[in-house]
C-alpha cells in the first residue's frame, strides 16, 4: 500500500477487526488501528511510531476507505507518502 523512508505499509485481505493495517520497518513490525491510531501489537523505533502516526492521521479516510476494500479482497489504493 505505500513505502517512506524504509518504513512499510500494508494491509492484507479479509484481515480481522477492528480496522488495522501493519507497518515493517527494519527488522520490527507492528499494527497500527485506523480509528484511533493506538498500538494493537508488535514494536518500532518512537521516531518511526510518530511518523506512522503524523502520516495516518492525514489519512485517515483513505485508510478506511482502503479496509473496506481488502476486506472485500479488492485492492487498497496506494496513499502517498509522508515527505
Amino acid at each position: 500500500m505505500g513505502c517512506f523512508y524504509g518504513i512499510i505499509i500494508a494491509m492484507y485481505f479479509a484481515d480481522h477487526n477492528p480496522p488495522h493495517f501493519h507497518v515493517r520497518y527494519g527488522g520490527h513490525k507492528a499494527v497500527i488501528s485506523i480509528r484511533d491510531l493506538s498500538l494493537l501489537e508488535g514494536r518500532i523505533p518512537p521516531r518511526v511510531l510518530g511518523m506512522v502516526v503524523e502520516w495516518a492521521l492525514r489519512h485517515q479516510e483513505e485508510l478506511l476507505r482502503n479496509w473496506e476494500l481488502a476486506r472485500n479482497n479488492q485492492h487498497p489504493s496506494k496513499i502517498i507518502p509522508l515527505d
